[in-house]
């Protein structure tokens, strides 16, 4: 077991049921997080509420575990979008993390329009394309489901994402949201779709906002993502307000071990304490799902 990366909480792991590749049904996941020492894992996916996927297997597979596995909802086209009574049901049922549009957000649907693939997946099966999902109404405000979404997210105590949309929704969504008492927020992959800087990034920390990194993006020996490009990140917003998830899952990745021990090594051997490389993989993220 690689000592860097025990008791890593993971809250961005795309598994199986998917129309997208993947690599790990959740009983499959749920025995790899936990043969590797991990405390907890959330299970994501863009198309329905991970949450079923969790608790048809708490009795029979997770109870005899000690990671902890999680789910929760991506709010795109296939579950209504931004759809309160979808996030309710999630919430109410157990879930964690509510991801605000991620495929059918506007940062994403521009980022893919030009029909290239652009380092996302491709549904294996004909799906009808998402549909604009901002959460502006014509007028430039929040949308009153937004606003009902977020009331839903504080009495759960859940956790926020940003999921895929761009900086000025994103800076919308999160000041309505620390407005009304939610406290955990996150800001997911800054530098991929969504296109977030450096010192907006700073902005959205000092509102509470975590910055989520992914280790799928930073482990895979990509010129375009030399490891000295997140340690910018780090050093700029702070360790403290900075998280690593995994993002991987996909058919064609490495697994979650691999990829968070490669990672943890990589900034263990150029200069980030270790310390802060526990905080990063296992504190913050464990504060913010309530593990820690």
């Amino acid at each position: 077991m690689n000592e860097l990366i025990r008791d890593t909480v993971d809250l961005h792991y795309h598994s199986a049921p998917s129309p997208f590749p993947r690599r790990m049904d959740p009983v499959e996941a749920a025995q790899h997080f936990d043969e590797h020492g991990f405390k907890a894992v959330v299970l994501k996916s863009h198309h329905h509420n991970t949450v079923m996927d969790v608790l048809t297997i708490q009795r029979s597979v997770l109870d005899k575990l000690r990671v902890k596995v999680f789910g929760g909802i991506a709010l795109n086209g296939l579950v209504g979008g931004l759809n309160p009574r979808a996030v309710e049901m999630s919430l109410r049922m157990g879930g964690k993390v509510v991801w605000f549009p991620t495929m059918s957000s506007p940062a994403h649907i521009a980022h893919h329009a030009d029909g290239a693939a652009s380092g996302f997946p491709t549904a294996t099966m004909k799906l009808m394309p998402e549909a604009v999902n901002s959460v502006f109404d014509d007028a430039g405000k929040l949308k009153p489901e937004v606003y009902q979404i977020i009331e839903l997210i504080k009495e759960e105590d859940a956790i926020l994402s940003s999921g895929h949309m761009p900086p000025a929704e994103i800076f919308a969504v999160f000041k309505a949201a620390r407005e009304a008492g939610v406290e955990k927020l996150i800001v997911a992959h800054p530098d991929f779709i969504v296109d977030v800087s450096h010192d907006q990034a700073c902005e959205l920390a000092k509102m509470g906002a975590f910055i989520e990194h992914e280790a799928n993006m930073w482990a895979r020996d990509r010129p375009e993502r030399p490891i000295a490009n997140l340690i910018s990140w780090i050093r700029d917003v702070g360790p403290e307000h900075t998280t690593i998830g995994s993002d991987t899952g996909q058919a064609t990745s490495p697994t979650a071990a691999e990829v968070f021990g490669k990672l943890a090594q990589l900034l263990v051997d150029n200069g980030v304490a270790e310390r802060d490389v526990r905080r990063m993989l296992s504190d913050n993220p464990g504060s913010l799902l309530g593990v820690s």
